[in-house]
């Protein structure tokens, strides 16, 4: 039977709750808005990381919330050896994951997306009361 909960798993959790943490309190960059880590994911020999990010409150156009989840990628990679040192630091793991940030427009597209839904629905509704 395997394990439900294997090491990378673990190892991501700690990162994305670490991550967190340091970025808001650690990371003093006026480029830097509000950052909400959505996802780690971590190579089995646990070396590298891949961190996924949005900003929080950003624009709901995908354009310029790409510009600006770009520009705070540029920002975090810049500071990935500090928060790797601060991580070094807060944990008993024998190597530090290398961090790759992400810009994960997905939560854009997706509040777009349901917009659109209720736009179609609301417009649909509306014919089906012309119609009566």
């Amino acid at each position: 039977m395997p394990k439900e909960y294997n090491r990378t798993d673990r190892v991501a959790d700690f990162l994305k709750r670490e991550l967190a943490q340091q970025i808001k309190f650690q990371v003093n960059d006026p480029r830097l808005g509000m950052i909400n880590i959505n996802d780690v994911e971590v190579s089995r020999d646990l070396s590298h990381a891949k961190v996924f990010f949005t900003v929080v409150g950003n624009s709901t156009d995908i354009k310029e919330s790409e510009v600006e989840g770009n520009k705070a990628a540029e920002v975090l990679n810049k500071a990935s050896g500090f928060l790797r040192k601060q991580l070094a630091a807060n944990n008993t793991l024998r190597i530090t994951p290398q961090l790759h940030f992400f810009y994960d427009k997905s939560v854009v597209a997706g509040g777009q997306l349901a917009a659109l839904i209720d736009k179609a629905v609301a417009a649909d509704k509306s014919h089906h009361h012309e119609d009566q």
